[in-house]
């Protein structure tokens, strides 16, 4: 079992089952396709990274989270698909490179989309209800609800609607615990789960990822608002200043720039408390808490 600080040392084992996973035999070639260009065109892969280390961090070895990491790597790639398709985002680059509807069309971008989405589930049911039905149960239901989560705060980012009464900061933490922090706190946890071989929410260890995944899956949407305004869209790899463009609430437009680096320390602070309980097998996550916190693309 590895215990490196490399947070991204299982990427070379991500990307093989990644590559694995995504070819399908029987699909119309041109699906294929589109899916293995979404999929395998890089990314940070925060999502597997993040249920790899969260296996090692109860004790188990990342090897076991690939299939469920990988669960949510699809879901995450059909939302950035989806996203970027005219009628929400409208945008041209992800990753430096043409976005799925500019490579491939907007039909072939949906139905690509919808593939990911339903692949993921039928991944996750097939690699963990034959083996532990209960567990493969409870990590179907993180995933769905995840899913749905993610999609509520798309709404209410892309089209409003969320509650008024709600203080601007109040507002934002909804957003961004829905939209981004969903699928992260998923990835956590459905690591966690597999390891643990159980979802008791009252066991400490999954208390303590779950601590952790709050905190860091908010601070990730925080530092991409932050990028959104600071950095070039050449260094990025996609369209910037969209946020400030199309008057949406982010954390600089209700905290400055100077609050905002404030509240990427305050959360990187309680990511890093919430992990003391477990020790050096979490030391891979804390890592990858302080790279978070730190990048600029």
């Amino acid at each position: 079992m590895s215990h490196s600080t490399d947070p991204f040392a299982p990427l070379p084992s991500i990307e093989s089952h990644l590559d694995r996973i995504s070819r399908t035999p029987g699909a119309p070639p041109a699906l294929s396709s589109a899916i293995r260009y979404a999929l395998l065109q890089g990314g940070k892969r925060l999502r597997p990274i993040l249920a790899w280390h969260a296996a090692v961090a109860c004790g188990s070895s990342g090897e076991r989270s690939l299939d469920t990491g990988a669960a949510v790597e699809l879901v995450h790639a059909f939302s950035l698909v989806h996203d970027d398709l005219p009628a929400i985002d409208n945008d041209d680059l992800r990753r430096g490179k043409p976005t799925l509807h500019k490579h491939a069309g907007e039909s072939m971008a949906i139905l690509a989309g919808d593939a990911m989405l339903s692949g993921a589930f039928e991944l996750l049911a097939s690699s963990s209800l034959s083996i532990n039905p209960a567990i493969g149960l409870a990590l179907l239901r993180e995933l769905s609800a995840a899913t749905t989560a993610m999609i509520h705060g798309q709404v209410w980012d892309t089209l409003g609607g969320v509650d008024g009464s709600l203080s601007p900061i109040d507002q934002l933490r909804t957003i961004h615990s829905h939209k981004t922090g969903a699928l992260i706190r998923a990835s956590c946890r459905m690591g966690a789960i597999v390891a643990l071989g159980h979802a008791d929410e009252k066991h400490p260890t999954l208390a303590a990822i779950t601590a952790y995944a709050d905190a860091i899956g908010l601070m990730f949407q925080v530092v991409d608002d932050l990028i959104d305004v600071e950095q070039p869209a050449e260094h990025v790899g996609k369209k910037t200043g969209k946020d400030a463009d199309a008057g949406k609430l982010t954390y600089p437009s209700v905290f400055g720039l100077d609050g905002t680096r404030s509240e990427i320390s305050r959360l990187l602070k309680a990511s890093q408390i919430a992990l003391q309980p477990l020790g050096a097998n979490a030391r891979s996550l804390g890592a990858l808490a302080e790279y978070l916190a730190r990048r600029t693309r």
